[in-house]
């Protein structure tokens, strides 16, 4: 994933996907590659890192009538 995509989170509470989240940078360390978000409805930038695992491209509604 690269900076700009639209991603879900799965809430680490409940593991549920939540909306509404981009990648603002791809983060490589010894570990691996993570993540940091930004949440678009106002533009903050989380201060966690999340893996892969925790993280998917967001699903497009489709438009079936089109």
């Amino acid at each position: 994933m690269h900076p700009g995509t639209r991603v879900e989170v799965r809430s680490r509470f409940d593991q549920r996907w939540a909306r509404g989240f981009e990648i603002e940078e791809k983060v490589n360390d010894e570990t691996g590659p993570r993540y940091r978000l930004r949440r678009r409805s106002d533009g903050s930038v989380l201060p966690a890192l999340f893996i892969d695992d925790d993280l998917r491209e967001e699903k497009h509604k489709s438009m079936w009538w089109v």
